[in-house]
């Protein structure tokens, strides 16, 4: 299998790493700046469990001169695809297949759904459709991404929680090429069930991410002290509650009830979200995908979203008087 691990932040890296290390397919890293110079310069480093390896890994930013890729592990936050697809174009060949490894309601949702939404784009994800046009969803495996990873330094990744990457199939089929993907990841020592219900699993992660994250950012509270307050817990609920009508009015269905997904991410503890983290080192949130989709999705199905048009109207905000937007 010719794979390509497009962008080579955290979960890009760690991905690279173990594949690297397992050395069952033909890898290529697509990097830049001084991650992809450190990459070239001393290998690809992974801390993980108390120890450190070193892995020589093919990384250029020269898509060009690739060719075209069997799979593509897309790990570039959403809000960062539409800008790389000049980058993407050449690895994409007829039969290559995309796993779309980003936070929130992924650019294809509507492909292959079934249900009366069928085949719409959503433009807080796919402003103009230009990602659909460009990759086609029709090459696009979803995933649902667990593990906690960081850049510690240019070239350095540390792992310190999760190794489950869950797949499937826009249309909930087993198909050779999901299966393809999940035993390459298998082999590389990580997790990777597929599923026929991937868009029940986002949302169960989304769940979380569409209240927690735009609250810790508008507070810089932790998981821990968001959950701990009344206050914030009662909005973080607020919007849960509202998203799940809207998941359900789609036909997901939610395998735990609110008040327990609170409890669990309460359990985190004085974590971080990765949009407070982003504030924080003046990087682009992921705001469209995990908060706007929710709320645009609630106008596709006649549900109001109060407390979530309200919070994301003030973090959109605060993203513009940061120059994040």
């Amino acid at each position: 299998m010719r794979l390509c691990v497009f962008g080579a932040g955290a979960i890009g890296g760690y991905l690279a790493a173990k594949l690297a290390a397992a050395g069952k397919v033909d890898l290529t890293l697509v990097a830049r700046g001084g991650h992809l110079a450190a990459i070239q310069r001393d290998g690809l480093t992974l801390i993980e469990g108390g120890t450190s390896s070193s892995h020589r890994v093919k990384a250029t930013a020269d898509t060009a001169t690739l060719g075209a890729q069997d799979t593509i592990l897309l790990t570039l936050k959403a809000n960062g695809v539409a800008g790389a697809l000049p980058l993407l174009a050449p690895l994409l060949g007829p039969d290559t297949s995309v796993v779309t490894m980003q936070n929130g309601i992924p650019w294809w949702y509507f492909y292959r759904h079934g249900g009366a939404q069928e085949g719409v784009l959503l433009t807080t994800v796919d402003p103009g459709g230009s990602v659909a046009r460009a990759i086609g969803p029709e090459r696009a495996i979803g995933s649902v991404v667990y593990p906690a990873v960081e850049v510690e330094a240019p070239g350095v990744i540390r792992h310190m929680d999760g190794r489950r990457f869950s797949l499937g199939e826009p249309s909930g089929e087993k198909t050779p090429r999901v299966a393809a993907v999940a035993a390459a990841l298998i082999a590389a020592g990580l997790q990777a069930p597929v599923r026929t219900d991937i868009r029940d699993e986002i949302w169960l992660k989304l769940w979380g991410n569409l209240s927690f994250n735009p609250i810790s950012a508008l507070t810089g509270a932790t998981l821990a002290a968001i959950v701990g307050d009344a206050g914030t817990r009662a909005a973080a609920r607020a919007m849960m509650v509202e998203a799940e009508a809207v998941g359900k009015a789609l036909g997901v269905r939610f395998p735990l009830d609110v008040d327990r997904r609170i409890a669990g991410a309460g359990s985190v503890g004085e974590h971080k979200t990765s949009m407070l983290q982003d504030f924080e080192r003046n990087r682009p949130p992921e705001i469209e995908p995990v908060v706007g989709a929710v709320a645009e999705l609630g106008r596709l199905t006649d549900i109001a979203t109060p407390t979530i048009d309200t919070v994301l109207a003030l973090v959109r905000r605060l993203a513009v008087e940061r120059g994040l937007a």
